[in-house]
């Protein structure tokens, strides 16, 4: 296993604002060995968008991470910036590029969100679920997803999935059991990983689990996620309570409630996009 998801890189060009990273196998994708999985970009850019509003009181009430394209595994750097200022209202953009063969840079990834700073609520905090049961400290953990090879992809011991650890917990929403996950290594090599960016690290997990599709059959790729927080999450499990919804035309969405071990923190939505892999040959089309 490696150090951490990301080796940081030296800046070429401190004036560009951009910082610069080397990713390692542990952000590999399940579907192909060319791409990162979606969770560690998405962490990279929630680390970014938090360095914007270090020190300012409020929280993040939703961020939004839109996929643009193969995020590969060649140099990465990110940057964000404040795009509306305010005192009680701003909103923080942030990219992320990947490096090409010819040394130029794509936009690969890009994130937006809403930072409020309202006054205090806790007297009239109004949850819509009760804590996730059972709690994390009282599951059965095991490395990755499962270790069931019959579907034709170990999800359990390889690429990004296989540096995580997950457990079962009790499904609200009538589908697919809850899944207790946490990232077993840093984000950023030689620096910790606050709470916000490792839940980010592994909230886009909440497609892959939220379905009982076989996908030896389907794949079914998010193009983005969205994330509505109702205070920033605490500790280093995140719970996801996730389903996917399909409709007629090759598209869907994932939806899921998110929890810590002191209850309910939010929700997130997801567009997937799904597509027939059986092969001619038997084989999967990792694509």
């Amino acid at each position: 296993m490696d150090a951490a998801y990301y080796l940081p890189l030296p800046t070429p060009s401190p004036d560009d604002g951009y910082e610069y990273f080397q990713p390692t196998p542990s952000t590999l994708s399940v579907w192909a060995d060319t791409l990162q999985h979606g969770g560690p970009p998405t962490a990279l850019l929630t680390r970014s968008l938090q360095a914007v509003v270090a020190g300012r009181s409020g929280g993040f009430s939703r961020i939004t991470t839109d996929i643009l394209g193969a995020i590969g595994l060649d140099v990465n750097r990110v940057r964000a910036q404040v795009i509306r200022p305010g005192r009680q209202i701003s909103v923080i953009g942030a990219e992320l590029d990947v490096r090409q063969a010819d040394g130029s840079f794509r936009t690969a990834a890009r994130a937006s969100a809403w930072f409020l700073d309202g006054a205090p609520t806790a007297p009239i905090e109004h949850l819509p679920r009760p804590p996730l049961t059972p709690p994390p400290g009282e599951v059965a953990m095991r490395r990755g997803i499962t270790t069931d090879d019959t579907t034709g992809i170990d999800w359990g011991t390889v690429a990004f999935i296989g540096t995580t650890e997950t457990g079962r917990a009790d499904s609200r929403n009538g589908g697919t059991p809850a899944t207790w996950i946490r990232p077993l290594l840093p984000l950023v090599d030689g620096e910790p990983t606050s709470d916000l960016s490792s839940a980010f690290t592994v909230i886009d997990v909440a497609n892959g689990i939220g379905t009982s599709l076989d996908p030896r059959r389907w794949s079914w790729m998010n193009t983005d996620t969205t994330v509505h927080l109702l205070r920033p999450p605490r500790g280093e499990w995140l719970g996801l309570d996730s389903d996917l919804a399909v409709g007629p035309a090759g598209y869907g969405a994932t939806f899921a409630d998110l929890y810590d071990a002191d209850g309910f923190v939010g929700r997130s939505a997801q567009t997937v996009l799904l597509a027939i892999q059986q092969q001619p040959d038997g084989g999967l089309n990792l694509r």
